[in-house]
């Protein structure tokens, strides 16, 4: 018998961190023996047209007062709060970043998803959040009530580390290519860099076309295409392949609600480099420099630092070792999930 559901609009298997989180929970709860349906639902969020936004709805609807709805927060932000009321089963927000936060959004975009979100958060029965930065904006920005706030940090398998350097060193970044992102600031720190021994991969796909678009261009500026590769999406081998030849993880982010490549990239045993931004501190620990985010000399003069000094580089591998040795595994983050679900059901 189901005992939950999971709202997911779209193809739940995309390479971003939210759907590979939001996938692994998925299957772990049914491997835990919690039988947890996926419901897929229109792939427009968190833009829905109108019909989308009813057909949502209609499915939310549909499902008994006795499963709880974990609800992607994708829909959850952009759902109509009256609607997302009239629905019967218990729902459990799963809100990885706000969207009104979402970094180049218009401003009137912005403010009616920060109002939206603040008005949908009145009917969740629950809300998970992969960490402590993203529960206190949800409180101090979005009045949500801290009582009904779990964290559940993703989890993490053991990666198949065999550290083969590329030559010349390879600044590695994953991660979409939309503005929050940074690669821009990134390029510009590599633009400062020229004189050094080294090639660039951003590995990601696109996310905002125009934004890719003047990505492409601002390496043709800086005058450094033959460094630097885009490499789009690329299978999880080729992924492990690319975090073992790196001699260093660069992610010039404007916003992290955790930023689960960066502990990848620790799990790999890469010194970081990265901004002083959202969950970004708390998930590196000492593992990093950290610039401040939109600084571009700040982040080529921590490149600069790694690049040039392999002492500096060996002792942010070790830092990186250790950072990540704690990290949980997707089975106790389902464990969370599972104990909130069982919560709700019984309440």
């Amino acid at each position: 018998m189901t005992q939950a559901v999971f709202a997911i609009p779209g193809d739940k298997d995309r390479r971003t961190g939210g759907f590979i989180y939001e996938a692994r929970v998925l299957r772990e709860l049914n491997e835990m023996g919690c039988a947890t349906m996926h419901l897929q639902l229109p792939d427009s969020f968190p833009d829905p047209t109108t019909a989308d936004m009813a057909t949502a709805l209609d499915a939310l609807y549909s499902v008994p007062l006795d499963q709880p709805i974990i609800l992607d927060g994708l829909v959850f932000g952009a759902i109509d709060p009256d609607g997302l009321a009239k629905v019967r089963a218990p729902i459990i927000a799963m809100i990885h970043h706000p969207l009104g936060l979402e970094t180049g959004l218009p401003k009137a975009r912005s403010a009616f998803l920060m109002q939206n979100e603040a008005a949908a958060l009145c009917h969740a029965d629950h809300i998970v959040v992969p960490s402590s930065e993203t529960a206190r904006v949800l409180c101090r920005d979005f009045g949500a009530d801290a009582h009904l706030i779990t964290i559940a940090p993703p989890g993490f398998d053991k990666p198949a580390v065999n550290r083969q350097l590329a030559d010349p060193p390879l600044v590695l970044s994953v991660g979409l290519l939309a503005p929050r992102k940074g690669h821009d600031v990134l390029l510009d720190a590599l633009g400062r860099l020229k004189t050094l021994s080294w090639q660039a991969e951003i590995v990601g796909k696109t996310h905002d076309p125009d934004y890719a678009a003047a990505l492409h261009e601002q390496v043709r500026t800086l005058d450094i295409e033959g460094r630097v590769t885009f490499a789009g999406e690329i299978e999880p081998d080729a992924l492990t392949a690319r975090f073992n030849a790196a001699s260093v993880f660069a992610l010039a982010t404007r916003y992290e609600g955790y930023g689960m490549v960066l502990s990848e990239a620790m799990m790999h045993r890469l010194p970081i480099v990265s901004c002083r931004v959202g969950a970004v501190p708390t998930t590196v620990g000492e593992a990093a420099i950290l610039a401040p985010p939109d600084d571009p000399e700040g982040l080529a003069d921590a490149l600069r630092r790694v690049i040039q000094n392999p002492h500096e580089a060996e002792r942010l591998s070790r830092l990186s070792v250790r950072q990540s040795s704690g990290l949980p595994q997707w089975q106790d983050t389902a464990q969370v999930f599972l104990a909130t679900i069982e919560r709700l059901r019984c309440a």
